[in-house]
């Protein structure tokens, strides 16, 4: 067998014609962290070092894993010595999604099919470099057929760079994390940004929705929160008010300011995604180096089903955003799907982050399929800092179609019906679910 040939994750004749229904389908990348300034200046690259390791924690960590000195890391080592090591990492990683987006990206963005490794990097590098020199962040976005890019956004951000380029319009995400914290200093950021000051929590609630209206007027249609563990108890009005003099770590006001956004969302037509199970930057040490996002934050415990069923009762279904969950703990993967046949507007996101391998996405499917609704499923996004990375895209169009596949070959599913799942999870849900 060709290595990484076409039929890369596709072992059946029924999963191959399911692929061909979805390979070419347009992309929607309903949540990542790219720049939307280098979207509008269509910016290039110097180095394939630097497209693949200027920003990169899931190299990072690989790097870490296989002993490599943090100065060829994040540290000021130059591009090519970064590149030179990450290769000579890569036959060590066979199995880990980065071996197969490496050589997919590879495969699609500079035509090379050569396994990457320590004796084979030079020849890569170079041929890299000279088809980077007729690579910009357009080429890329056209190569893929990007529609929609949803960037992620704080409240107070300036969203001048949205817009549409190309055939691509790129939105902003609104992202509250820091606005929930209530952090000091924070509040006195978007005090200056909304031109009045937060006292009271009315106050902030107001400053809320004038930055979602804002957000809205730029082609905003998807909001995101991240968080440890969903609140065991939710105040009320008055409650709130009291705790935001007394005690604003309190998770009784995180849970009712988690509320609220929820009815503004519902206001103005916005979907909530929710992320959640996951610790971050745990290793304090490298923490105070490399800063946040550098490789060091990990799975943590699920929420209990019990705190999420309490969120969700906290609404109406008639009041209740389109709401998409995405847990770092796929233990609790069973439990969550069960929940969305609960509540209305409610649904499991695509597997999220360290979960995002072959098994963990054929898991997730598969949990989706048996305990909830696949037909209904947004599907992928790329999560990524990085413009190479819609190679995931056909990554997951391959394991979704196998899945899929495996149920035509045994007869326990029909073709058609097949094909039409397919289709709709890889792009019809998310472009109906975002009105494009």
């Amino acid at each position: 067998m060709r290595f990484f040939d076409d039929n890369l994750l596709l072992y059946t004749d029924a999963a191959k014609e399911i692929y061909g229904e979805v390979k070419d389908l347009p992309i929607i990348d309903y949540h990542c962290h790219l720049d939307q300034n280098k979207i509008k200046d269509d910016a290039r690259f110097s180095d394939i070092g630097e497209l693949w390791l200027a920003g990169d924690h899931y190299k990072w960590r690989a790097m870490r894993l296989c002993g490599v000195d943090e100065h060829f890391i994040t540290g000021n080592a130059s591009w090519r010595e970064k590149f030179m090591t990450y290769a000579k990492i890569m036959p060590r990683l066979a199995g880990n999604p980065l071996y197969y987006w490496t050589h997919m990206e590879l495969s699609q963005v500079f035509g090379i099919d050569e396994p990457l490794s320590g004796e084979s990097a030079e020849r890569i590098y170079n041929a890299a470099n000279e088809k980077l020199k007729r690579i910009s962040v357009s080429t890329l976005l056209k190569q893929y057929k990007v529609e929609f890019v949803a960037t992620t956004d704080d409240p107070c951000d300036d969203l001048s760079s949205h817009g549409t380029y190309g055939g691509t319009i790129v939105a902003p995400t609104f992202r509250p994390d820091k606005l929930l914290s209530l952090d000091g200093a924070y509040l006195k950021k978007l005090e200056g940004v909304v031109g009045y000051p937060l006292n009271t929590l009315a106050d902030i609630l107001r400053a809320a929705e004038e930055r979602l209206q804002y957000f809205v007027a730029h082609g905003c249609k998807i909001s995101d929160h991240g968080f440890l563990k969903f609140p065991a108890r939710y105040a009320s009005a008055e409650e709130a008010e009291r705790l935001f003099t007394e005690d604003r770590g309190n998770e009784a006001l995180f849970g009712y300011l988690l509320v609220e956004l929820a009815k503004l969302y519902k206001k103005y037509n916005i979907i909530m995604q929710m992320h959640f199970a996951v610790t971050r930057n745990v290793n304090s040490k490298m923490f105070a180096t490399c800063g946040a996002d550098a490789g060091f934050d990990v799975i943590a415990d699920g929420s209990r089903i019990e705190d999420v069923i309490e969120f969700f009762k906290q609404l109406p279904d008639e009041e209740r955003p389109e709401t998409v969950l995405y847990t770092l703990n796929d233990s609790e993967l069973s439990a969550l799907c069960a929940l969305t046949g609960a509540f209305r507007h409610v649904r499991m996101g695509a597997a999220w982050w360290f979960n995002d391998t072959v098994q963990g996405i054929r898991r997730n499917l598969s949990t989706i399929a048996e305990y909830s609704v696949l037909g209904t499923n947004f599907g992928m996004l790329t999560d990524s800092r990085s413009f190479s990375s819609y190679a995931r895209f056909d990554f997951f169009r391959r394991i979704l179609s196998q899945y899929l596949g495996d149920l035509v070959e045994k007869g326990e599913c029909d073709m058609g019906a097949a094909k039409r799942v397919a289709k709709d999870v890889c792009y019809n849900n998310i472009k109906e679910a975002l009105r494009l």
